[in-house]
């Protein structure tokens, strides 16, 4: 899989947060927890990272993406009760925006860690990794 080994140290340490933390705190509480792991871990990343979004090449905003890691890697936190369809269309949205091929979204919400790797079918990285 595409980048699998840095998702696996991020899922990591989304996983040691949750553990510490448990659920039922705001996002941000669990962005601050994870830019902490991260970085013990030695992961290189932004947070709160202003990205540009294209139509047809063209600037039509921005939107700040929670983490964007080792240059490559989209991550969405959330802190819900469940994953549904929409938070998953939505990070694929924004892969397809943003040009990237794989992103992570995490839900500290749930009584257990949520993640999914997300994939940009679109990408040319991606497609040569399905």
């Amino acid at each position: 899989m595409l980048y699998n080994e840095i998702t696996h140290k991020i899922i990591g340490c989304a996983m040691k947060v949750h553990r510490v933390l448990g659920n039922g705190f705001q996002e941000v509480i669990y962005q601050r927890g994870l830019a902490i792991e991260m970085q013990k871990q030695g992961l290189n990343f932004s947070r709160e990272l202003e990205m540009t979004i294209l139509y047809e090449g063209i600037d039509i905003g921005t939107r700040r993406v929670d983490f964007f890691v080792e240059n490559k890697i989209m991550v969405e936190i959330k802190a819900i009760i469940e994953l549904n369809d929409i938070n998953i269309n939505q990070c694929r949205n924004y892969l397809e925006a943003y040009n990237l091929p794989v992103g992570l979204l995490l839900n500290f919400g749930s009584p257990s860690l949520e993640y999914k790797r997300i994939y940009n079918t679109k990408h040319p990285d991606t497609k040569t990794q399905h």
